[in-house]
């Protein structure tokens, strides 16, 4: 059974950091493409940052680039995304997901993703 276990939400003022992870298990990991995404209520879910296979360079939202930044470990089966210089409008419950098979036009769509978290809200606010 897959489980990805997201950690590390909470609140935090404008200007901060905040560092989230996400522990996989009951999966091949380095064969799955991992990526965060976040989604505010009435809003749909946005890409926010990707590791394709096999570790390789990670893509970015365009928001949060210069930021955040995500790093994969495969020895730990775990992904994190660090937040840097947060903003209001990166509150929003962060989710992490696993695909496997997935090719890089795909990374930005939550559709292509076969496993979520349960997700961790981040409240930015002072």
């Amino acid at each position: 059974q897959v489980q990805l276990v997201e950690s590390g939400g909470g609140l935090v003022q404008p200007g901060g950091s905040l560092r989230l992870s996400c522990a996989a298990s009951g999966l091949s990991f380095p064969r799955y493409a991992m990526a965060w995404f976040r989604q505010v209520p009435g809003q749909e879910r946005k890409f926010v940052a990707a590791y394709k296979q096999w570790n390789s360079n990670p893509y970015y939202a365009d928001i949060v680039k210069g930021r955040f930044t995500m790093s994969r470990d495969n020895a730990k089966n775990t992904v994190t995304l660090q937040m840097n210089n947060v903003k209001d409008e990166d509150t929003a419950v962060y989710y992490c997901a696993a695909a496997g098979g997935i090719i890089t036009s795909q990374l930005r769509f939550p559709s292509a993703y076969e496993y979520w978290g349960q997700g961790t809200q981040v409240t930015v606010s002072s």
